[in-house]
């Protein structure tokens, strides 16, 4: 099963546009189900994640945690991703200070 692993410091005022751009799974190569774990270093920040035209999540702060999201504690996010669909979980940070993000991506071919 593929997993995607990002960690992203996000500066006072940005919004990180994909936390997972880049990665060799940002796209879906096949149809697939993605459960998704993030959370934020401190306080403040916001995730939003598409899979493809589906909005998974809207604009939400996700949890508080400095590790990486345990699997399958933290997974809350889940979608059907079809073959050629995107997936992008933006972070954005409106708070003075810089903010980690961390996320975790498993990827189960269907």
């Amino acid at each position: 099963m593929p997993v995607i692993l990002k960690e992203s410091s996000v500066a006072a005022g940005v919004t990180l546009d994909n936390l997972v751009a880049g990665s060799s799974f940002e796209f879906a190569r096949t149809r697939q189900i993605v459960s998704v774990g993030v959370a934020q270093s401190v306080t403040g920040g916001f995730i939003t994640i598409n899979s493809g035209s589906d909005v998974v999540l809207e604009r939400s702060s996700p949890p508080i945690k400095t590790v990486y999201p345990i699997i399958p504690d933290d997974m809350y996010f889940t979608d059907v991703m079809e073959q050629g669909d995107r997936l992008v979980i933006s972070c954005a940070n409106p708070t003075a200070g810089a903010i980690v993000f961390r996320g975790v991506v498993q990827i189960t071919p269907v």
